[in-house]
C-alpha cells in the first residue's frame, strides 16, 4: 500500500499519557524538500569521501570477526511505502535472522511492540558491540541518503512486517538517519511514543529543525550512546 501527501491532512493520534491525543496539520513543503534534497547530497557525498578509510578499516575488523561480507542487506519500507535496501555495517553473526526466528530468540524479545529488541543479543559480534555503541553501524546508509532512499533527518525506517503494525503517517516523509526518538537515549520507550515523536517531525519539519537535530546527533554519538 502506498501512501501520498495532500497539500494539507490534519492528523488524529493517541499518543502518551502525557498528550493523549493530539490532532497536527501536515503539510507539503516543495521549496523545504528541495533544499533538503541537495543538503542530502552534499552531506552523504562528503562522508563517503571523508570516512572511505574508515569504512574500510571497520569492514576489515567486521570481516576477521566474523569471516563475510561486513555489509548487511534489509529490505526496509520508505517514503509513500515504496521499498529499499538499506545498508548497514553488520554486527550480527551471518545468520542472525534465522536465529531471530527461533523459539529461543522469540522467547526473549522485550519489546511490547512490532519491534524486536533482546538486551545482551548472542547474536552481536565483539566488534558489533563497539559499532553500535557508536552508531557507526548506520554509516553505510550514506548511500542511501546519495541515492534518494533517505535523509539524513527522518523517521528511521522499519522492516515491512513492523511497519504494518504502525501509522502510515509516518511513511508522509522520507525516512532518515536520525530524528526525536533517536536522540533521547531510551530503548524502552513505548511505541506510541515513538509515533507520536514521528508526527511530531513530520509537523515541524523545516532545515533549522534539521539542523538541530543533526547537532544532537553528533553529540548522542560522541558521548558514545546508540541512538
Amino acid at each position: 500500500m502506498e501512501f501520498n501527501l495532500p497539500k494539507s491532512r490534519a492528523v488524529s493520534f493517541s499518543g502518551s499519557a502525557d498528550n493523549p491525543k493530539y490532532e497536527l496539520l501536515i503539510e507539503k513543503k516543495p521549496l523545504y524538500d528541495a533544499v533538503k534534497r541537495a543538503f542530502d547530497i552534499v552531506a552523504s557525498v562528503t562522508g563517503l569521501v571523508v570516512l572511505s578509510v574508515p569504512m574500510a578499516v571497520i569492514s576489515v575488523a567486521i570481516f576477521i570477526d566474523d569471516p563475510g561480507s561486513p555489509i548487511f542487506v534489509q529490505e526496509r519500507t520508505g517514503m509513500n511505502g515504496r521499498k529499499f535496501k538499506i545498508y548497514k555495517f553488520r554486527t550480527m553473526v551471518k545468520n542472525a535472522e534465522q536465529l531471530r526466528n527461533s523459539e529461543e530468540f522469540i522467547s526473549q524479545n522485550q519489546s511490547d511492540g512490532p519491534l524486536f529488541k533482546i538486551k545482551n543479543d548472542k547474536r552481536i559480534l565483539k566488534s558489533g558491540n563497539i559499532l553500535r555503541k557508536l552508531s557507526l553501524d548506520e554509516l553505510p546508509q550514506l548511500w542511501n541518503i546519495l541515492k534518494g532512499d533517505m535523509s539524513v533527518i527522518g523517521p528511521r525506517p522499519f522492516i515491512p512486517e513492523e511497519q504494518e503494525s504502525l501509522i502510515p503517517e509516518r511513511l508522509l516523509v522520507k525516512p532518515g538517519l536520525s530524528c526525536y526518538w533517536q536522540i533521547q537515549h531510551t530503548p524502552d520507550m513505548p511505541i506510541d511514543e515513538q509515533m507520536s515523536l514521528d508526527l511530531k517531525y513530520i509537523h515541524e519539519r523545516s532545515m533549522l529543525t534539521d539542523f538541530k537535530l543533526i547537532f544532537k546527533t553528533l553529540g548522542v554519538v560522541i558521548r558514545g550512546k546508540n541512538c
